[in-house]
């Protein structure tokens, strides 16, 4: 009876020092994750970032610690009090040790994901491959998990790294459109043909801005604001224009004819004073550009020459251009430069064309004088 009553009393000394220890931990951990955070505010720009990372990261694999340090003590208690002898404990053991491994891992997991989530909008690169490197990172690690847990408990993973080889093989060569899709993404992150926000052209003709870059397609978000979603592996291997690479502002090219009696010198003035102009006050176009007039074509029924402009944007060339055309017609009706119809005038005076139609005048007024040869057989 009286052993009874001790082992009552060394097993209400265990349960109350397990409780004490844990209620004590998850203090600590509240207290110093508060403790984190507040030096996080009182960093700097290039300092916050990383208690950031930190104390997102912590917060996760901290509670699986916990959880391990109750089980190590609930199992040293039962030992301690004879309730089990250490051998009788060794599944318990063996847990304890995959939660260790799942702690480490866990905490590397979150560190990595985090971490390219708080960065990615200060890097080009980490934002546009956050998704799939998030994902694929993840992926490692849980299977870089198993086999240590498996390999913790005494289980042999060589076989099963034999047997995932295989498996391997023949889910790759199952999903191989799929798979060509994801590395045909993983080459674009890379070699950055075009990032998220840039407007693009596609070989078949369709524009717009890019999106989202996935794991197995990119995503085209058009000016009717419908989305086109082509797969990796076809984007990869087609004609890509892209028209903010390497910056936005690109020229815009007008085309302007003018009456061959025309003044070009004025006509290039004024025209230029025009663009200045618009240049100037257009909120999309681009001021320090200096417009220039290049004279290129003699047509049928005007001369030709090429007006270029910069804007901003490539979406906003359409409002850059509208606003010259309008302001440029309005000057050339001032100053009185004609922009002719396309039509066609007939020079008689050349090739002997004149002598030709006067022949062809007196044969036909002489057929009217005698209209009985017309009726001769």
């Amino acid at each position: 009876m009286e052993y009874i009553e001790l082992l009552t009393t060394k097993q209400s000394i265990v349960v109350a020092s397990c409780l004490a220890v844990i209620i004590t931990l998850y203090i600590s951990k509240r207290l110093f994750l508060v403790r984190l955070r507040d030096q996080m505010k009182q960093q700097d720009t290039q300092h916050y970032h990383f208690y950031q990372v930190l104390v997102l990261a912590l917060n996760a694999p901290l509670n699986v610690a916990i959880l391990t340090v109750m089980l190590w003590l609930v199992r040293y208690g039962l030992i301690i009090t004879g309730v089990f002898a250490k051998e009788d404990t060794e599944i318990l053991e063996h847990i304890i040790r995959a939660m260790v491994i799942v702690t480490l891992v866990l905490f590397v997991e979150r560190w990595i994901t985090y971490a390219i989530m708080v960065y990615a909008s200060r890097s080009p690169l980490l934002n546009n491959t956050r998704n799939i490197a998030s994902g694929a990172i993840r992926a490692c690690l849980i299977g870089l998990c198993v086999l240590l847990v498996l390999g913790s408990l005494g289980i042999s993973v060589t076989p099963l790294i034999a047997s995932l080889g295989i498996t391997s093989l023949a889910v790759a060569l199952a999903l191989q459109p799929t798979l060509e899709n994801f590395f045909s993404g993983v080459q674009i992150l890379i070699d950055k043909p075009f990032r998220i926000g840039d407007y693009i052209e596609l070989e078949s003709g369709e524009q717009g801005f890019v999106d989202k870059i996935g794991w197995r397609s990119t995503w085209i978000k058009m000016l009717p604001n419908n989305i086109v979603i082509v797969p990796n592996g076809k984007l990869s291997q087609s004609k890509i224009i892209n028209y903010y690479y390497p910056e936005k502002e690109l020229s815009v090219p007008v085309e302007v004819g003018v009456h061959y009696n025309s003044d070009l010198d004025f006509v290039e003035t004024v025209t230029l004073e025009v663009a200045n102009q618009v240049l100037l006050d257009h909120e999309w176009g681009v001021e320090s550009y200096d417009p220039f007039v290049v004279f290129h074509t003699f047509d049928n029924s005007s001369i030709n020459f090429t007006v270029m402009l910069r804007t901003k944007e490539y979406f906003n060339r359409f409002f850059v251009k509208s606003t010259f055309i309008k302001a440029l017609h309005r000057r050339y009706n001032d100053e009185g430069i004609v922009i002719p119809f396309p039509i066609t005038a007939l020079n008689l005076q050349q090739e002997g064309a004149e002598s030709v139609m006067s022949n062809s005048d007196s044969q036909q007024a002489a057929m009217q004088m005698n209209p009985e040869q017309q009726k001769a057989p």
